[in-house]
């Protein structure tokens, strides 16, 4: 099944429409989907690794969108859509506890927090509570989006196919590993 599952999402790339379901994903991704962009990103770019850059760009402009959205749930719609998406996350102490950080670290706390594992959309929203300066928080997005996503691209561009051949030959270890660090970085959110 898992193999079906990538030979369908690497088949995704030579679609029409898979640039802009990835740029969608990673939208959503950063205000409330919890599945991030990278289980696209990685095989797009195994696919076709003429356009990791752009792949990467998608990523990154979907990432910022979707996190000007979480800022606006976290500044204008808290008492609603914002204290439900924690809530269903299980993340209320930690949107207390990243709040309270915001006002001695704010532009660090987005910086780190964007290239760890942790719910980038925890970041968005809670940056949206603590009323974070805007512009800085879209330049920080920015960066640390832009970094996470490139990185990656540049990696699969270069290491292409010996990474495709080691996917290919150990895809079931892949996966697991890939959920273990979805899971970690959730889990990372009680101790960070």
């Amino acid at each position: 099944m898992i193999e079906r599952i990538y030979r369908w999402v690497l088949g995704l790339a030579g679609r029409k429409d898979a640039e802009m379901a990835l740029g969608v994903v990673s939208f959503v991704e950063s205000s409330f989907f919890p599945i991030p962009p990278d289980l696209m990103l990685i095989p797009m770019v195994i696919a076709r690794p003429d356009r990791a850059w752009r792949i990467a760009t998608i990523c990154t402009v979907g990432s910022v969108l979707g996190g000007i959205l979480g800022y606006y749930i976290g500044a204008v719609l808290y008492d609603t859509v914002g204290h439900w998406l924690i809530d269903i996350y299980g993340l209320q102490q930690k949107a207390d506890d990243f709040n309270r950080l915001y006002g001695e670290y704010g532009l660090w706390v987005i910086l780190i927090k964007g290239l760890t594992p942790i719910p980038y959309k925890l970041v968005t929203i809670v940056s949206g509570i603590a009323h974070f300066n805007l512009g800085v928080f879209i330049a920080a997005s920015i960066v640390t989006r832009g970094l996470r996503f490139f990185i990656v691209a540049a990696l699969l561009r270069h290491f292409g196919a010996p990474i495709q051949a080691f996917i290919e030959k150990r895809l079931t270890l892949v996966f697991l590993g890939f959920l273990v660090l979805i899971v970690l970085g959730y889990l990372s959110l009680k101790y960070v």
